[in-house]
């Protein structure tokens, strides 16, 4: 239920918009380097204050309805922090109260949205992102900056951008939606990007709470109001979109993670999952079913004081029944902050899996796997092609043994790329071997009659394009043959399979 109260003043305390929000002091607004960026790249002029408004109002009316290659930039320096927050809040900065069930701290509770409007319109999905100040570093524009310049204009017109401000000091929170909404103006006003606040007030305490895990007291503060932070920020965003992505203030994204993202709910349609995952890393690219946020609030609300979130997001997953981990490779999403937010600590954390270009991710058609080498464990075919957590083990692979993947239905392959071994076993690779796609499936659909053989493995890695220029029409197999006895187990990372259109 969403309630519009009274109109409020603009922030109290807020700084010019030229102000550094991580300074407090005069000066540019704080930027973080992107790849892709250029200094030399085309700017916009600068507009004296009266064209400002003027453009602001043609985007307001207008923007929706042209193509850009890259988001617009406003300059409205010169402007007073009421003028901008007016003029990119059209109805004035608001108070929403939204009910939530019946958990009482979630009940009526009063946001303060700082920039953009809702839209009228449910959006595919929505990217939640909490930002506090760090003590060392300032990654939440050029977060943003990725999240806009790394989609179109089709996928943005899908999306909303909800950052939750949640730093303690309000005035920095102020700074930093002025100096947020002065440079994402296009996105603030067409409704793709909101900036919200949590009164602090409404928050459990934060002191004398339980040492888990014998962290320390500063930690266990620490880790627990971020739990508090993204409760507040899910149960804001529960009916704003189809689906909702969780990311931090410090991440890349992938070109087109959106149209990504889409193809992956399409491979997973018909099951019952809880939370698919396309980072390995923390909270981030972590996707939900909006209709699951108030029960993840409540959820994070009730143990917010037991263990770190992510801990807390796995029992989540497990309660709605999803065994399995269910991640898609390559990773959307990448860590690029340097300092955590807690303390300024060096934190080089990387996606291994990381890839820039989302629209250059496999197909994998629906298929069944079979093997001739004894399975270890848990290690299952299916790990090797699925975009489940793990790989495929197999024991004593000898000439001749095939690990065989066999389509429902047949398909023109234009590339395949396998990769063996592990970090973990880095002997458990493929020493000799060849793949093959077969045609003439058998009766008993475990197989195909007959074989090409299309490249050789070396090192273990195949990666073999225009696949569809050396056999011509579809296939129904893909194999893997063993071409000589190793001693040492085999391990199938990945196999990832791309046809082409309409196959």
């Amino acid at each position: 239920m969403l309630l519009l109260c009274r109109r409020q003043a603009s922030a109290r305390g807020g700084a010019l918009p030229s102000e550094n929000p991580e300074s407090g002091q005069p000066g540019e607004v704080a930027r973080a380097e992107h790849p892709g960026d250029s200094e030399a790249a085309a700017r916009p002029a600068r507009l004296p204050p009266l064209s400002s408004f003027l453009l602001l109002l043609l985007l307001l009316l207008h923007g929706g309805s042209q193509q850009e290659e890259e988001p617009l930039e406003v300059d409205l320096r010169g402007l007073a922090p009421d003028t901008i927050l007016q003029m990119l809040q059209p109805e004035g900065a608001q108070r929403i109260l939204r009910d939530t069930d019946e958990l009482s701290t979630l009940h009526n509770v009063s946001y303060h949205v700082l920039a953009g409007s809702l839209s009228p319109r449910k959006k595919f999905l929505a990217v939640g992102l909490a930002s506090v100040r760090r003590p060392r570093g300032f990654y939440l524009p050029a977060t943003l900056q990725s999240l806009f310049s790394q989609s179109t204009e089709e996928e943005l017109q899908e999306m909303v951008v909800v950052v939750h401000l949640a730093d303690t000091d309000p005035g920095w929170n102020a700074r930093v939606a002025l100096s947020i909404a002065q440079k994402f103006a296009r996105h603030v006003l067409l409704g793709r990007l909101l900036l919200i606040h949590a009164p602090h007030e409404l928050y459990p305490t934060l002191e004398g709470l339980k040492r888990n895990f014998n962290d320390p007291e500063e930690r266990v503060r620490f880790r627990s109001k971020q739990n508090v932070d993204y409760a507040f920020l899910l149960a804001f965003a529960a009916n704003l979109s189809s689906y909702y992505l969780m990311i931090e203030d410090d991440v890349w994204c992938a070109r087109s993670f959106l149209t990504a993202i889409r193809k992956a709910l399409a491979s997973q349609e018909g099951s019952n999952w809880a939370t698919l995952e396309f980072s390995k890393l923390g909270y981030i690219g972590k996707l939900y079913h909006s209709s699951d946020l108030p029960r993840l609030a409540r959820f994070l609300l009730l143990f917010y004081q037991e263990m770190p979130c992510d801990w807390l997001l796995v029992h989540f997953r497990n309660l709605l029944t999803q065994k399995d981990v269910i991640r898609f490779k390559p990773s959307l999403f990448q860590h690029m902050g340097l300092y955590s937010s807690f303390q300024g600590t060096v934190n080089r954390l990387e996606d291994d899996d990381f890839q820039a270009d989302a629209l250059d991710l496999p197909d994998n058609p629906p298929a069944s796997l079979y093997t001739s080498m004894a399975i270890f464990e848990h290690y299952k075919p299916l790990k090797a092609y699925s975009s489940a957590e793990g790989y495929f083990w197999g024991k004593d692979p000898a000439a001749g043994s095939v690990f065989s993947v066999v389509f429902q239905q047949p398909a023109q392959v234009s590339r395949v790329r396998v990769l063996t071994g592990s970090e973990e076993r880095r002997g458990d690779f493929l020493r000799a071997g060849v793949l093959e796609l077969g045609r003439r499936r058998r009766r008993d659909g475990r197989d195909c009659s007959t074989y090409i053989p299309v490249g050789t493995f070396e090192k273990g890695t195949l990666d073999r394009r225009g696949l569809e220029r050396s056999i011509s029409g579809p296939v129904e197999c893909v194999r893997i043959r063993v071409t000589q006895a190793q001693s040492e187990w085999l391990i199938i990372r990945s196999i990832d399979i791309w046809t082409t259109a309409g196959t």
